[in-house]
């Protein structure tokens, strides 16, 4: 049964993580280069993907003894609370280098396949898709899980290809890493603190 308040949660914690991550800047990027829609379109295709394979991985996990799983979800939790603030310090700290002049009447065959590609590389085994199966052990709801992370992940990607450089330019990308890391470190002690609570 599809649950609204697991779906905006899983959004909250995949949106602020994958902010500050390589493939947001990657799709703005692209966008800058190609038509909008275009890259949208295998970029998200990628993400669906992307979130097929960590929501089947955490379904997976659903099926183990409770205590152990969830002393693992803790320390992936916490131990991704340092990547994303490690990736948000180098993001913080990288300039942006000047966009191009490939031509935005491409075919929407090579764009969205370039943009797939991309994406779907870039995120295998990526911090997001940890958190994504994390969250689908967790909850046992794989549909609210599955919504909730796709729907961040596209949220993430139509910002990083319309307005990225905007956002950039007003919230800075290491508060952006902080706040994720700080709500993976909330949610891996209380997934530790139900392993030793029982």
């Amino acid at each position: 049964m599809f649950s609204l308040t697991t779906a905006a949660v899983v959004f909250g914690v995949i949106f602020l993580a994958e902010l500050p991550d390589k493939t947001a800047l990657a799709g703005l990027l692209l966008g800058t280069r190609y038509r909008a829609s275009y890259v949208f379109a295998g970029v998200a295709a990628a993400f669906v993907v992307h979130v097929a394979v960590a929501v089947a991985a955490g379904s997976v996990l659903a099926l183990l003894p409770q205590r152990p799983v969830q002393a693992v979800v803790g320390v992936l939790f916490l131990g991704g609370a340092v990547l994303v603030l490690r990736e948000a310090r180098k993001g913080g700290e990288e300039e942006e280098s000047g966009g191009g002049s490939s031509p935005r009447d491409a075919s929407f065959w090579r764009v969205a396949g370039a943009g797939f590609m991309l994406i779907l590389a870039a995120e295998l085994g990526d911090i997001t898709q940890i958190m994504t199966a994390n969250l689908a052990a967790r909850y046992e709801d794989p549909l609210s899980v599955a919504v909730g992370a796709t729907l961040a992940l596209w949220a993430v990607a139509a910002l990083g290809i319309l307005g990225g450089r905007a956002l950039l330019r007003w919230v800075p990308l290491r508060l952006i890493g902080t706040v994720a890391a700080v709500a993976m470190v909330a949610l891996g002690c209380f997934s530790l603190y139900e392993a030793i609570a029982g």
